[in-house]
């Protein structure tokens, strides 16, 4: 096939690395080798006992990582990633043996290599505490206004009250006195 043996067609990526390994997710990375029109990447993503494959394709990026996610704990894969230039895609790369965690190991505590992994980890976690406290506080802001507005409308329905007992003898058609708090309400806001 003339088309396969292009001299555009790139070579295979190059030093295909997995990192950030965790129970459900790790990353791939790899380097293309300099001079060459690279427009993308193709991962093949393979369960060693072959239940499950999958074909990660991206072109329009000069990424050089590609984060593999929903991957089964403590389970053996296989990668491969292939180049995309202008004119079709390299040769895969040599193939990749990696094992996922198990839920476990996510916060491994003496291993030096995988401190990183422990980081992010705490990281996430310090992210989740900080949403979680602006929902906590939002939360009470907003019961904070509700019972201030409460208050606030109490205190005008009480003078309201008042003011109708004093203008009992006037005839209420002529006085607008329950619209006149709502617009004082409105304003407050």
């Amino acid at each position: 096939d003339p088309c396969l043996a292009h001299p555009d067609r790139p070579p295979s990526p190059v030093n295909v690395t997995v990192t950030q390994l965790k129970a459900n997710s790790a990353t791939v990375s790899w380097d293309v080798p300099e001079g060459d029109v690279v427009i993308g990447y193709a991962i093949l993503q393979q369960r060693q006992d072959g239940q499950m494959q999958r074909f990660i394709r991206e072109v329009n990026t000069t990424n050089r990582a590609c984060v593999l996610w929903d991957l089964a704990e403590d389970a053996d894969y296989i990668i491969q990633v292939q180049s995309i230039g202008l004119y079709g895609e390299s040769q895969a790369s040599k193939r990749v043996h990696f094992r996922t965690l198990k839920e476990t190991d996510r916060l491994p505590s003496n291993s030096s290599n995988q401190g990183d992994i422990t980081m992010e980890g705490l990281d996430k976690d310090r992210q989740l505490q900080t949403g979680e406290i602006i929902i906590i506080v939002a939360v009470l802001l907003m019961w904070a206004a509700v019972i201030a507005l409460f208050c606030r409308q109490y205190d005008i329905i009480k003078d309201n009250d008042s003011n109708n007992n004093k203008e009992k003898t006037k005839p209420s058609s002529e006085h607008s006195t329950p619209e006149r708090p709502s617009g004082g309400l409105l304003r407050s806001k």
